[in-house]
């Protein structure tokens, strides 16, 4: 009688999505330009109260699913970004303009990557339906940085998320007016419907949409403020799974993908595991895995990573070393190692592993950063800066390099050189105290006019600022590059990437 029931209630939900695809939009909902602008004055809240994870690997994967669902759709009016938080609960949401998030604790929880693209195609349908967009009224008089806190409050201040965030929607508009920017249960049923087509024309099941829905549904969760996010900020899921069995039903599978996708899911999935989730727990479940395969490399690696992130990386070394018998040329294995020397204060062995892997991936940053780490410990100081100097070609806002590189500029003497990176460096945290006392130094360090140009065009917008700044007078800032202050000893972030 229930399977009737549930059969009947998604009929019914098809039946009254059929012919309303295309939903009206709110004619007093903001402009694409509006809503870019809205999306970077959000970006930078959610980069304050949230912890992403960068690693390239995991990063690169998901957002490599993103756009083969993107592929599959008529031309976007924003370019997509995907993006890992580090937090335990099961969350997923889309930001203004092509913004999509997903925690790591609801990547854990999936086992395949169906389960994951389904949360991506439904994430992206909010977008490019303009969901949020079109209820917000052009005619509102909130600045733009009241309006993106209006809207990161929606999906931060929600499940747990933190006061930090409820304290955003407090800040900027009262919660009964928040509200209204919720999803609605229509906008949920329009992103379930397109979503699933799109998913089918990549070459995805629809089931994984399903499945990872009703896992979120079914996690016991005890009190208030542990109910999933994703089920604060996505309503109906219950009639959502009706359509969406229905659905599933009712149409055929598409061909089978191959074989290296699982494997690249099953590889994201562990490092995932191993290197982000909760060490302790990351340490149970790599122990468990090894045990029921001990020779799989994927498992000899991520207990590896487990043991080195608790406070074990000699032995944790033995495991990546193993599995790197069996991948002998696997630049990602060769980065690990390299880190877990590092951390065990092997800086050689450190060196020749990073070596090894900078020479088969040049490009990848997390390495040249490690690799300019262990320079600075080697006291290769030439070394350690051309590291770093590479990396901030490619990113230029790694921070944590453009400090390190200061300090290897002043291990080699080149102190107008230090000072001016050091001084963009705490410019970019926006402790102006301590930039514009390196930024001094420059004028008086170096020997480059149009370097001493760009320091006093900076002084002269950080002044102001400084004297503004809300803290107690700073005393005048250690230097990284004297007696005792190079790696992790720095206090500059100088934790593993783990």
């Amino acid at each position: 009688m229930m399977k009737i029931l549930k059969k009947l209630t998604g009929l019914c939900m098809v039946f009254l999505l059929a012919g309303q695809i295309c939903f009206p939009q709110n004619a007093q909902g903001i402009s694409i330009r509006e809503e870019e602008d809205l999306g970077r004055e959000f970006m930078k809240i959610a980069t304050k109260k949230y912890r992403y994870i960068r690693d390239p690997l995991i990063t690169d994967y998901v957002n490599g699913v993103g756009h083969k669902l993107l592929a599959t759709m008529p031309a976007q009016p924003f370019p997509y970004r995907f993006f890992v938080i580090r937090q335990d609960v099961f969350n997923a949401f889309a930001g203004p303009a092509g913004n999509i998030f997903v925690n790591s604790g609801l990547i854990e929880a999936m086992e395949n990557e169906d389960e994951l693209a389904g949360i991506l195609a439904h994430e992206i349908i909010h977008v490019k339906a303009r969901h949020i967009s079109q209820k917000i009224e052009r005619s509102s008089k909130m600045g733009l940085a009241s309006l993106a806190g209006l809207v990161a409050g929606v999906f931060l201040g929600v499940g747990g998320a933190g006061a930090a965030a409820q304290a955003v929607t407090v800040g900027s508009m009262a919660a009964t007016q928040s509200a209204s920017l919720a999803y609605s249960r229509q906008d949920e049923m329009q992103a379930d419907e397109l979503g699933i087509q799109y998913l089918t024309r990549a070459g995805y099941n629809g089931e994984g949409l399903l499945t990872v829905l009703r896992k979120i549904r079914d996690t016991q969760w005890y009190g208030t403020d542990q109910v999933p996010s994703y089920l604060m900020t996505h309503p109906a899921v219950e009639d959502r799974i009706a359509y969406l069995d229905t659905w599933i039903e009712g149409h055929p599978r598409p061909p089978k993908k191959n074989a290296a996708d699982k494997d690249r899911f099953r590889q994201i999935h562990t490092r995932l595991v191993a290197a982000y989730g909760d060490k302790e727990m990351a340490l149970r479940k790599m122990t468990v895995a090894l045990e029921k395969s001990p020779d799989n490399p994927l498992y000899n690696h991520g207990y590896g990573i487990a043991l080195a992130r608790n406070d074990n990386p000699k032995e944790g070394i033995i495991y990546v070393k193993k599995a790197l018998q069996a991948c002998p040329l696997d630049p990602c294995l060769l980065k690990d190692l390299g880190e877990i020397y590092f951390m065990d204060g092997q800086y050689k062995n450190a060196h020749a592993a990073l070596e090894g892997s900078i020479g088969i991936l040049p490009d990848d940053y997390e390495t040249l950063f490690l690799l300019g780490r262990t320079r600075l410990e080697l006291g290769m100081f030439t070394d350690a800066a051309r590291a770093f100097e590479r990396l901030l070609e490619k990113k230029p806002k790694y921070s944590q390099a453009r400090y390190h590189l200061g300090e290897a500029y002043g291990k080699e003497g080149k102190l107008g050189d230090a000072h001016y990176h050091l001084g963009i460096y705490y410019r970019d945290r926006g402790e102006f105290r301590n930039a514009v006392f390196h930024l001094r130094q420059v004028l008086k360090y170096s020997n480059d006019p149009a370097r001493k140009d760009e320091a006093e065009e900076m002084l002269s917008g950080l002044r102001t600022k400084a004297s503004r700044q809300d803290a107690p007078p700073v005393q005048k800032p250690r230097s990284p590059f004297g007696p005792g202050q190079s790696g992790f000893n720095s206090g500059q972030n100088g934790k593993s990437a783990w």
